[in-house]
């Protein structure tokens, strides 16, 4: 279960999450960050570091940001991919 990134995150990018993912899955965008579902290993210490409670588990999204979780895979792939 991969952890996402809502929309709480958008025009805040804190990216305290960045500094504290072991595998480096957390990927900025233009307006907030991204994580590759592919390549987060569940940690959790991303949820815990976000400053405005952007950060969920995949399967704990609240219905009106579902659409992030397929914004995550994408963008965090495309970005991944890119590097």
């Amino acid at each position: 279960m991969p952890y996402i990134v809502a929309e709480p995150c958008i025009g805040v990018k804190d990216k305290s999450c960045m500094t504290v993912c072991p595998v480096d899955c957390i990927y900025e965008t233009d307006d907030q960050v991204v994580i590759n579902p592919d390549e987060c290993i569940d940690c959790g210490l991303c949820e815990a570091e976000c400053p405005v409670t952007a950060i969920f588990v995949d399967t704990d999204v609240p219905s009106e940001w579902r659409s992030f979780i397929e914004k995550n895979a994408t963008l965090g792939r495309k970005i991944s991919d890119e590097k």
